[in-house]
């Protein structure tokens, strides 16, 4: 068990925190670890039909470029995961769905984050606006799940929560999801 004996310094932002902890680890050897408090997240996997989703190209700026990746976002205050993915599949898409159910919950950066993202499944889609939230999303792709199997198997897409949630709905992992 490490024991955190001191915050050394916090960065807060209006949408996480970041803080240098000074550590006694278990051995007895002082250390450093950074610590970011993030709010909880969701995600959603879109199904136009069954061998179709709904995807969004957006700019990340940390890595320097536009991404194709599953609609998601962070938590509003009060908001469940669901209303979020619901909500984020709006905002980000133009769609809502009739059907919408929780595939499993995942820490992203266990490392170095409390950050927890919940992944759903969306079915039963109905377009209800071409609007979308251009302050982040560049464009809205619909891919068959072959083609997004293959840009996985190229390294075009390299998003965690999308390959993770595509790779567990498909039966990657020899298993149904709860």
């Amino acid at each position: 068990m490490e024991k955190r004996l001191r915050t050394l310094a916090t960065i807060s932002t209006r949408h996480f925190s970041a803080h240098l902890d000074q550590v006694l680890l278990r051995n007895g050897k002082l250390t450093e670890r950074m610590r970011i408090q993030h709010p909880l997240a969701a995600a959603v996997v879109p199904f136009v039909d069954d061998h179709h989703i709904v995807m969004v190209k957006q700019y990340r700026y940390a890595i320097g470029q536009e991404t194709l990746e599953i609609p998601a976002g962070k938590l509003d205050p009060g908001e469940t995961a669901e209303i979020c993915a619901r909500r984020e599949l709006l905002e980000e898409t133009g769609y809502e769905a009739t059907d919408i159910r929780r595939i499993f919950e995942y820490y992203p950066a266990i490392g170095y984050s409390d950050e927890a993202i919940e992944i759903y499944e969306a079915r039963r889609l109905t377009k209800m606006t071409n609007a979308v939230d251009d302050n982040e999303i560049s464009r809205v792709e619909v891919l068959s799940m072959d083609e997004v199997r293959e840009q996985i198997a190229k390294e075009k897409i390299r998003d965690g929560k999308t390959i993770l949630a595509l790779c567990i709905l498909s039966g990657y992992f020899n298993g149904k999801p709860k």
